[in-house]
């Protein structure tokens, strides 16, 4: 069953305009079915993957053989594993003059994007992919979200439903077998991700050091990055830390989330924030086996503040827009923070995440620390359990989780 992506139309967009489009992320988010759908529309398009032995070994070999055995418009899946394949991608790319001609996937882009900026500078549009957003899944419409571009909306969740979909996460595989238990296919992807992913990437000596690396730092979800600490868990030094976590974030499975910088402001905590973008990942490497007994836990607040920030996160990327200048957080020695600050067209939107139904008012205290920059602020959200878009103030409104 194909769920169709919002990430669909951008990736049509691009093929008009670039002669590569490439598409980016974990593995089984769908990258490889949103290309056999496109495929299957424009028919001409062949499709090969790296993932088989003898084409990987041709393509690293004998690129110039492999792209002429395979003639454009062509998709290459898991490009990762023959880079070299690129710079002759480049040159025909200049030799052809048409755009749509190669798609290629890749599930870690560690070594790949030097790769890609030095071959394919201004020939690329690239393209994040996550696992499916509620939107997808609903198959509702899907805009990046902003609070000015809310305006009424009514949502019929309980606290219950919130935390099933929490707990299973978005994995398309998740979402159209609904009798698969998280626990037998994340262990399964896990399995996979070692032996396809970190073999190729970095040595690990011991694989039982870097699962538990991943375990500290999926319940260290929506908290300030201290490599110190995870180090000192995991007994390994903090550079060996340092590298995990960049293959990580490299590979799809985190998020890093900046924190908001500005000349007027002083004594900002440097740290980004950590988030998984699964959350039935999360769960699974953190040994949540039940919604219902995560949801009375301690870790509760923090999942459900990772299940909102990837949500968000997904609006903007299933539009192929760059996030990273776009949201950061803010926290200072003083203790105050903003879970999220959304910067558009120079103005300032703070967003907060509260579990409650009713944070009321006092959820808003910390948003005046922005008063003090010279940039405009606009609307502020309060993004929680309410069941219609509530205004606070005439600025702040409390915000359903189903709104995004």
């Amino acid at each position: 069953m194909y769920i169709r992506r919002t990430l669909e139309s951008k990736l049509n967009y691009l093929s008009e305009h670039f002669p590569v489009i490439i598409v980016c992320g974990a593995r089984q988010v769908g990258k490889t079915t949103l290309l056999q759908q496109i495929k299957s529309e424009k028919q001409n398009i062949q499709y090969v993957t790296l993932d088989y032995p003898r084409i990987r070994a041709l393509a690293k070999e004998d690129p110039e053989l492999f792209l002429q055995q395979y003639q454009p418009p062509l998709i290459i899946d898991e490009i990762q594993y023959a880079t070299e394949l690129l710079p002759y991608i480049k040159i025909r790319a200049d030799r052809e003059s048409q755009n749509g001609l190669y798609y290629l996937t890749g599930s870690q882009m560690f070594h790949m994007m030097k790769n890609v900026s030095e071959s394919l500078a201004g020939r690329a549009g690239i393209l994040s992919m996550y696992s499916l957003s509620r939107a997808e899944i609903e198959k509702r419409d899907s805009i990046p979200f902003l609070p000015d571009k809310i305006k009424t909306f009514s949502s019929d969740d309980t606290i219950m439903d919130i935390f099933e979909k929490i707990y299973r996460g978005g994995m398309p595989r998740m979402i159209t077998d609904k009798e698969l238990l998280p626990e037998d296919y994340f262990g399964a992807y896990m399995q996979t991700y070692l032996e396809r992913d970190i073999r190729e990437l970095i040595s690990v000596k011991d694989e039982r050091k870097f699962l538990k690396f991943i375990s500290c730092a999926a319940a260290r979800t929506s908290q300030e990055v201290n490599l110190a600490d995870i180090a000192k868990d995991v007994e390994v030094d903090r550079k060996t830390a340092e590298g995990w976590l960049s293959v990580l974030v490299s590979s799809g499975l985190v998020y890093l989330l900046q924190p908001y910088s500005a000349n007027t402001i002083k004594r900002i905590v440097k740290r980004p924030k950590l988030y998984f973008m699964d959350t039935g990942l999360a769960c699974y490497l953190s040994l949540w086996n039940n919604p219902r007994a995560l949801e009375l836990s301690a870790m509760a607040g923090t999942m459900f503040e990772t299940y909102v920030i990837s949500e968000i996160i997904k609006s903007y990327t299933n539009q192929g827009l760059d996030v990273r200048s776009r949201l950061c957080y803010y926290r200072d020695n003083n203790g105050k923070e903003i879970d999220l600050i959304i910067v558009e067209n120079g103005k300032l939107y703070p967003v907060e995440i509260k579990k409650s139904a009713d944070p009321g008012k006092s959820a808003l205290k910390n948003f005046s620390v922005l008063n003090s920059l010279t940039n405009e602020i606009g609307s502020g959200a309060i993004v929680c359990m309410t069941p219609m878009v509530i205004p606070l103030d005439e600025k702040n409104k409390l915000v359903p989780v189903k709104c995004i």
